[in-house]
C-alpha cells in the first residue's frame, strides 16, 4: 500500500449511465449463479460494533433493541457474501490509516471467503463532512442555505467525496432534502432551508460534488419526515398530496434528475397513515416509473423492522421485510434484521424471487459501476496519502462559514470599535468548540460518548478566535450558565465582567446531540422556541447590568431559529451562525471585528413564538397574520433577511417579454449596485406573486437568486432565466400544472420587503408539468460601466 499504487479511475456513479457490456454481463452472471441466501445477503448491511451497544454508543434510534442477537462481526455473518459495511469509520474513534488498513482486510476476506468474491459497498455519514475521527468538520446544512452559494457547496461536496474515496468508502448518507416546516423539530439543523427550490438547488450542487469523486450520494429522507406533528421526531405526518407534490417532493426531483444521484433513503415517517418504507406509490410508482430513477433505495436505519415494532403494519420481521422489498427498498440498513428472515418465504413462493432479483440487480449494478465486480479488483488504498483534514478543506470550511454568518441587526456597534480596550465575552458557548458543530459531526455524534478522547482537530472556540482577532484588547470571560439547566449561580460573575467592559459579546445557543442529549439534533425536539435553559435570563441580566451606552452584541450558535424578538430590540447587534463548523469561530470573530463583511441571509424565517408553529414564509393568505386569531404569526425577521457593512441598491427590474407561454421561461434582469464604502456580497432575490389561481397559493415565493460580490461603487446587471415550472401547482384535479394568468415579479432584500415589481402574463393553456421540463434557473452577470 505504498504511494506507487496505480491511480484508480474515478467511477461514474450516475445510475443513468449504462454499464459497459462486460460489467452488465457480470451482473447477470451473478444474479443467475447466486442462491437465495446469497442474494439476500447482498441486500443487507453489517454494522460491526453494533452502533447502539458496547463501545458504539447510541448513534441510531433504538439501535440496541433493534439489532438483537445478530452476529456483529464479518466472520460470523457474511460467509454467504455481504451487500454493505456500515460506518466502519463512523461508529467509534478509529484512526483513519488503521481503519483503512482494516477495511482492506475485510474486503479481501469477502473476496477470498465468500463463494462469489463480491466486495461490500462501504457507506458513511457525511452531512457536515465525513463523520470520521479527525476529518474536517464543515458548517451544517442550514449554513449552506444561508450562504445562497451553490458553487461553494459543490466544492464542499467534492472535498467530502475525496476524503471518503481515499479511505475506500463508496457511499455517503447525505444530503438531507427535508424542507423545514416547523422550527421545533430537532433535525432542522440538518436541513438547508424552508424553501423547496433553494433546498433542491443547494442539495443538487452537493450531490454533484460528492459524486464527482466517484462516491455515491444519498438523498434523504424521502419523503415527509420534516412535516411531523408538533415537530416531534418520528411523529406521524399529515400532509395532503398537494403539499407533498408542491413542497416536499420538489427538491428530491431536482437532485435526482439534475444531480444524477445514485441512491435514495426512505423516511421513517408514516404519511397519512402509510409508512414510507412500505409505500410502493412513493418508492416505485413515483421514484422509478414517473421520475425514472435507476439507482438504489436504501433503508434508513432499522426502518424496515420498524414496520412491525413502531408502525404496527407487519406481523413480524419477515412480513416487514416482504412489504419493504415489494414497496421498493433495495438494501436494508444498517444490518440485516428483516431481509435475512425472508429465505423460507422466497423458496416457498410466498415472496416472489423476482422481487429479490429486482433489488439484487440494482445493488450489483451499482457495485459494478464502482468497479467492485471487475476482474482483479484490488481494494487497496494509498495509506500514505490519507489526510482527512488538509489545508484546502479547512479553507473551504472557512469560506463557507464566513459566507453563512447572518447579521440580523446592528445599530452601528459592529464592527467593534478599535478603541475598545476591554471586551467581556460571556455565555456558555463562548469557550466550547463543540458549540460550533451539529449533531452529525463526529465530535457530537460519536466523540461525545467517549469522554476524554481528543478531537484530533484544531478548533478554536469563539473566545480564542476573538483573542486573536482583537489582539489589542483585554478579553474577560465568564460562562454565566450552562446551555441547559436552571443554575443561575454564574450570573453575578458574568454581569460583573460586563459592567466594567467597553463592549460585551454574549455567545449563546444550542448544544447539538442525539436523542435528548442536547438541545438540537436528532431526537432533540423543542417544546419552546425560547433560548434553552436560562440563557435568556442571562442575557437580560447582562443587559440590565451594563453601564448605559455599552454595546452588547449577541452571537447565536444554534441549529434552529429561535424566538429572540426581545434580544433584537435590546441588543446593539445580533449575529446568527447555524453551527458554522471548525472554522466557524474565526468567521464569527471576523464579522465582529469587521475583517469579514457579513453576507449570509436567513434560509428560514425567524419565528415570533412557538405558538406560530408550524410556519413557512410560503403560506397562503390565511397562513399570515389575521384579525380572527389572537396569535401573531408574522415572523420577527423574514426569510432572506441579512445585513451587511456596506449598502446595496437594486434598480431597473426588466422582463424580456411581458407575455410568456405557460411552458416557457421568464427572463428578467435587475441592476444591483454597491453604494457603500467597502466590498461586499449581495444576494439578489427574485420573488413571484400569483394573485389568482385555481387553488390557494403562497403570498410570495422565491423564484431565483444570485450571490453577487461587488467592489464599492460597482454595478452589475443580474440576468435570471426562470422556468415557469417554478410557479407550478397541483390543481383541483390533482394534476401538477403551470396555469395561465398574471404573475407579479418582486425584487427586494428579503421575502417581505418589496423594492421593485414587474408584471408578466403567462399565456396559453395550462401546461402539464413533466420531467422533461427544465427545473434549474440560469443566471448570468453583465458588467456595467
Amino acid at each position: 500500500m505504498s504511494t506507487d499504487l496505480p491511480a484508480r479511475p474515478v467511477a461514474d456513479v450516475d445510475p443513468s449511465t449504462p454499464l459497459s457490456p462486460e460489467r452488465a454481463a457480470r451482473v447477470e452472471e451473478l444474479v443467475g449463479a447466486m442462491t437465495v441466501e446469497e442474494k439476500l445477503y447482498q441486500l443487507v448491511g453489517l454494522w460491526e460494533g453494533r452502533g447502539g451497544t458496547g463501545e458504539g454508543g447510541d448513534v441510531a434510534p433504538m439501535a440496541d433493541a433493534m439489532q438483537g442477537d445478530a452476529p456483529d462481526s464479518l466472520e460470523g455473518y457474511a460467509l454467504a457474501g455481504l451487500g454493505q459495511l456500515t460506518r466502519v469509520f463512523g461508529t467509534t474513534p478509529v484512526d483513519a490509516v488503521e481503519g483503512a488498513r482494516g477495511l482492506v482486510a475485510k474486503q479481501r476476506w469477502l473476496q477470498e471467503r465468500s463463494r462469489h468474491g463480491v466486495p461490500a459497498l462501504v457507506h458513511e455519514e457525511c452531512l457536515t463532512g465525513l463523520a470520521a475521527w479527525g476529518a474536517t468538520t464543515f458548517p451544517a446544512p442550514l449554513s449552506w442555505g444561508a450562504s445562497f452559494d451553490e458553487g461553494l457547496v459543490e466544492q464542499l461536496g467534492a472535498a467530502i467525496g475525496e476524503s471518503m474515496r481515499s479511505l475506500g468508502v463508496h457511499q455517503g448518507l447525505a444530503p438531507v432534502l427535508d424542507v423545514v416546516r416547523d422550527a421545533r423539530w430537532g433535525r432542522v439543523e440538518e436541513c438547508i432551508s424552508e424553501d423547496p427550490h433553494l433546498v433542491g438547488e443547494v442539495a443538487t450542487a452537493y450531490v454533484r460534488g460528492v459524486q464527482s469523486a466517484g462516491v455515491v450520494a444519498t438523498l434523504k429522507h424521502f419523503v415527509g419526515y420534516s412535516n411531523s406533528r408538533a415537530g416531534r421526531n418520528l411523529a406521524p405526518v399529515h400532509a395532503g398530496p398537494r403539499e407533498l407534490a408542491d413542497v416536499l417532493l420538489v427538491p428530491f426531483e431536482m437532485a435526482l434528475l439534475d444531480g444524477g444521484v445514485g441512491s435514495v433513503m426512505n423516511s421513517y415517517a408514516e404519511v397519512d397513515g402509510v409508512p414510507v418504507a412500505a409505500d410502493a406509490s412513493l418508492l416505485t410508482e413515483l421514484l422509478r416509473e414517473r421520475w425514472g430513477f435507476e439507482g438504489t433505495v436504501v433503508a434508513d436505519y432499522f426502518s424496515v423492522a420498524f414496520l412491525q415494532t413502531l408502525h404496527g403494519v407487519a406481523a413480524d420481521v419477515a412480513d416487514a421485510g416482504a412489504q419493504a422489498l415489494e414497496a421498493g427498498i433495495d438494501v436494508e440498513l444498517p444490518t440485516g434484521v428483516a431481509y435475512l428472515a425472508l429465505a423460507d418465504a422466497v423458496r416457498s413462493g410466498a415472496v416472489p424471487e423476482a422481487l429479490v432479483d429486482r433489488a439484487l440487480r440494482r445493488v450489483l449494478t451499482q457495485k459494478a459501476a464502482l468497479g467492485l465486480l471487475d476482474p482483479g479488483y484490488d481494494p487497496s488504498v494509498d495509506l500514505d496519502a490519507i489526510d482527512l483534514d488538509p489545508p484546502a478543506h479547512r479553507d473551504l470550511a472557512r469560506r463557507l462559514a464566513e459566507e453563512s454568518v447572518v447579521l440580523l441587526s446592528n445599530d452601528g456597534s459592529l464592527p467593534l470599535s478599535t478603541t475598545a480596550k476591554r471586551v467581556a465575552v460571556v455565555g456558555p458557548n463562548a469557550d466550547d468548540p463543540s458549540a460550533l458543530f451539529g449533531c452529525y459531526s463526529f465530535a457530537n455524534h460519536v466523540l461525545a460518548q467517549h469522554p476524554g478522547t481528543p478531537m484530533r482537530l484544531t478548533v478554536p472556540p469563539v473566545l480564542e478566535a476573538l483573542r486573536s482577532e482583537l489582539a489589542g484588547a483585554e478579553l474577560v470571560h465568564a460562562r454565566g450558565c450552562d446551555v441547559e439547566g436552571a443554575d443561575t449561580s454564574g450570573f453575578g460573575e458574568a454581569v460583573e465582567a460586563a459592567r466594567g467592559a467597553d463592549a460585551v459579546v454574549v455567545v449563546l445557543g444550542d448544544r447539538a446531540g442525539l436523542f435528548g442529549r442536547g438541545t438540537s439534533g436528532e431526537g432533540c425536539d423543542a417544546e419552546s422556541l425560547d433560548l434553552p435553559g436560562v440563557q435568556q435570563q442571562l442575557l437580560d441580566a447582562v443587559l440590565d447590568g451594563v453601564e448605559p451606552g455599552t454595546p452588547v452584541v449577541l452571537v447565536l450558535l444554534t441549529g434552529r431559529p429561535y424566538a429572540v424578538a426581545s434580544a433584537l430590540e435590546r441588543c446593539s447587534a445580533v449575529v446568527q451562525a447555524f453551527f458554522p463548523g471548525q472554522e466557524g469561530a474565526g468567521a464569527v470573530a471576523g464579522v465582529l471585528s469587521g475583517r469579514v463583511n457579513p453576507s449570509g441571509h436567513l434560509p428560514v424565517t425567524l419565528p415570533r413564538s412557538v405558538g406560530a408553529q408550524p410556519y413557512s414564509y410560503l403560506h397562503p393568505i390565511l397562513g399570515g397574520a389575521s384579525s380572527v386569531s389572537n396569535i401573531a404569526t408574522e415572523p420577527v425577521l423574514p426569510f432572506g433577511h441579512g445585513l451587511s457593512y456596506t449598502t446595496f441598491e437594486r434598480s431597473d427590474l426588466q422582463v424580456e417579454s411581458a407575455e410568456v407561454p405557460t411552458g416557457g421561461s421568464i427572463i428578467a434582469s435587475v441592476v444591483v449596485t454597491n453604494t457603500g464604502e467597502r466590498a461586499g456580497a449581495d444576494v439578489v432575490q427574485l420573488y413571484g406573486h400569483d394573485p389568482v389561481a385555481s387553488v390557494t397559493r403562497p403570498v410570495t415565493q422565491l423564484l431565483a437568486h444570485a450571490r453577487v460580490a461587488l467592489e464599492p461603487g460597482e454595478s452589475v446587471r443580474v440576468l435570471l432565466d426562470v422556468p415557469t415550472r417554478r410557479l407550478a401547482l397541483t390543481d383541483r384535479r390533482g394534476v401538477r400544472v403551470v396555469e395561465p394568468g398574471a404573475v407579479q415579479l418582486r425584487v427586494g432584500p428579503d421575502a417581505e420587503h418589496v423594492e421593485l415589481t414587474a408584471d408578466v402574463e403567462l399565456v396559453g393553456d395550462a401546461h402539464p408539468v413533466t420531467t422533461a421540463d427544465r427545473r434549474t434557473v440560469v443566471t448570468a452577470l453583465e458588467a456595467l460601466a
